[in-house]
Parts: structure tokens; C-alpha cells; sequence
């Protein structure tokens, strides 16, 4: 599975500077009327460290896939505002809020406030799911007449949805079951996604973060916030790699901001990884955390989950320790599992199959 992130926040918040930290394409920063679409690699140190024994032709590290839309404003006049239904297919949202001072570039609300540019693009993103939930519930509303017994439940949820976004409250915060969240996924609500912040601060304040980015923290309950100097960061993203570390220790960043925010990403969506290796490739595969062997077979190919036999299983510690597949079966730690097992992070698989 490829994991998307889509991007959002209001006009001149610096989202597509931190599209291009995080991207392997680059975009023009300025006014724009149309979505960038970007890859990031996803950065897991095992990775090498398997190819280390194994020698493969190829490494082939997880991928993310980012959209960067179109700043929002206000009123819903913006142009980022006619592409919301862009990313109404992303699997998270990363909401960028302006926590930096430049007279150079003025803000569309005349004044540096975070904490209210948070609340205004909420106020867009309810209202364009208010308008799909109260459609939903329109079609269903004809419905009720035939007495199915499921209409009425997807009534009665959609009815606690619409009145959630009617007090401005986000879909996520709705009080329904994880059972009864079907009768929403085929409107794809934004307010229903995961979401992640990230305070896009000056040079300055890149370590400790500032009195916006401290604002930000106050306001947020337990949601997840980062702090990236977004405009560093991209300077030090088109650096080969000898200056990109040597700029990050003089800026004393231990890490680019693209890793915090990938691993933050895959905890919020309950991620995590696994790997295959052998002569051809090392490859890392995204699942979500409780997915059995064969759904993880089938984020390599259909086919593999169809035939589903066995999987054969490895932990990477195990691999890396005693340093191959045969030291790891003569120590008993090699495993054949069936359609029941649960995957769990850094296992290495070899899928057994029959089609």
C-alpha cells in the first residue's frame, strides 16, 4: 500500500516550501492554481542493513505519496478551495500554519495568528462535509420508506455527523463507533481524516519552536504538532548529501524534518513496516498494524494473496544478529506461518503461493 498525505492550510503559510523538504520534486513557491504531486522516500535505517547481507541488486525503500493543494482562504474563494475534493482520497492531512514573521510576505487575515488560521480552515473543511453528509442523509432520508433496517442506522449516524460539523466541531470528534464510521467512507469527509500540524517557524527557531509555534501547543489537545524551519529545511534538501550534513549540524538539526514527519505519519495511521530481500531487491512494504500475512502478501502482488500457502517469517533483529537466513534457522528462529498470522513491524517474509 502507498501511504498519501495531502497538504493544506491558507495562502502564503509556506505549505509549498514544505512540500519541497519532504518531496522528490520541486515546486515553484508563490500563488498557484493547481496541485503539486510529489514522492518522499521513507527513511528506515534497516533497510541497509539488511542489504548489508544480502547484496541485492536493487534497494527499494517505502514510498509517500504528497499533494500539495492550493492555498485556502476564507470564505471558500480561494482556489485551493474549488480542489478540496483532491484530497479527499489521501489517507492523512497535514495542516501547515504560518509561526513566522516576514513583512515581506503579508498574511491574508492582515496578522500572524496560528491558533485562528487553524480554526478558519476547520470552518472550510465543515462546511464542505456538512454539504456532503446533509446530501447523504437526503438519499437515505427517500430510502427509509422501504424499512430496511440499515438505512435507518446509516440515518441515525449520519444524523450525529451533520449535527457534530453544525457546531463546528470536526467529523473525527463525533461520538460514533468505529463499527458505524462505513456509513461515511464513501464521502470521504476531510474533517474525518487524521491530521497532523506542522508550525512552519523561522531559522531562529527551528529547535525550541517560538511564541506561535507555543500557541499552537496550547491549543491543540491530542493532536500532533511538528516544528520545521520550512525554509532552511528546503535550502538544505537541494544540497548533495556531504553539504546537506554538514548544514544540519551548523543549524544543530539532527534529522531533516521529512523523517519526524514520516514517522509521525505512520503512528497516527497505525503503520508500520516489512520487509523482503533476496538476490534481486531488499524492499520495505507499508501495511497497518493487524494485518495477517496474506493482506501483507497482497501489498507485494494480487496474486500472492490470492494463492496465499505459507508465509516463511524472520524478525530483522534475528537477521541482523546472527547475520543470515541459515544461522537464523539453525538458531530456531525461522518460522512458517499460516493466513492467521498478525505481521508484526521489521519481520522479513517470503511468501509461499500457489495461483
Amino acid at each position: 500500500m502507498a501511504l498519501n498525505c495531502g497538504i493544506i492550510g491558507l495562502t502564503n503559510t509556506g505549505k509549498t516550501t514544505i512540500f519541497n523538504c519532504i518531496s522528490n520534486t520541486k515546486a515553484e513557491v508563490g500563488f498557484a492554481v493547481k496541485s503539486n504531486i510529489g514522492m518522499c522516500e521513507v527513511v528506515d535505517k534497516r533497510l541497509k542493513l539488511i542489504d548489508n547481507i544480502s547484496h541485492s541488486r536493487r534497494i527499494v525503500p517505502a514510498t509517500v505519496e504528497i499533494v500539495d493543494l492550493p492555498g485556502l482562504s476564507k470564505g471558500g474563494q480561494g482556489v485551493g478551495n474549488k480542489l478540496l475534493a483532491e484530497v479527499q482520497t489521501v489517507d492523512a492531512l497535514i495542516h501547515v500554519l504560518r509561526c513566522f514573521d516576514d513583512v515581506n510576505i503579508p498574511h491574508s487575515e492582515g496578522n500572524i495568528d496560528p491558533v485562528r488560521d487553524m480554526e478558519l480552515v476547520d470552518l472550510e473543511l465543515q462546511v464542505r462535509d456538512l454539504d456532503l453528509v446533509t446530501r447523504k442523509l437526503q438519499r437515505i432520508e427517500k430510502l427509509l420508506k422501504n424499512g430496511e433496517k440499515d438505512n435507518k442506522r446509516a440515518f441515525e449516524v449520519l444524523s450525529v455527523y451533520k449535527e457534530t460539523l453544525e457546531n463546528m466541531q470536526n467529523a473525527r470528534n463525533a461520538p460514533v463507533t468505529d463499527e458505524d464510521k462505513i456509513y461515511i467512507q464513501d464521502i470521504q469527509l476531510l474533517t474525518a481524516k487524521p491530521i497532523m500540524y506542522v508550525c512552519n517557524v523561522d531559522d531562529a527557531s527551528a529547535l525550541t519552536g517560538n511564541k506561535y509555534s507555543d500557541a499552537v501547543k496550547a491549543a491543540l489537545n491530542d493532536e500532533d504538532m511538528l516544528i520545521i524551519a520550512g525554509k532552511l529545511e528546503s535550502e538544505i534538501a537541494e544540497l548533495d548529501d556531504d553539504d546537506r550534513a554538514l548544514f544540519m549540524e551548523d543549524a544543530g538539526l539532527t534529522e531533516p524534518g521529512v523523517n519526524k514527519l514520516v514517522r509521525l505519519a505512520y503512528k497516527t495511521l497505525k503503520l508500520q513496516s516489512f520487509f523482503t530481500t533476496g538476490p534481486d531487491e531488499t524492499r520495505a512494504w507499508t501495511i497497518h498494524c493487524g494485518d495477517t500475512a496474506p493482506v501483507a502478501a497482497g501489498v507485494i502482488h494480487s496474486d500472492l494473496q490470492r494463492g496465499f500457502i505459507r508465509a516463511e517469517v524472520m524478525s530483522v533483529d534475528d537477521f541482523l544478529q546472527l547475520g543470515s537466513e541459515q544461522a537464523v534457522k539453525e538458531a530456531g528462529k525461522f518460522r512458517v506461518e499460516g493466513k492467521n498470522y498478525i505481521v508484526r513491524d521489521g519481520d522479513i517474509l517470503n511468501i509461499r503461493f500457489n495461483v
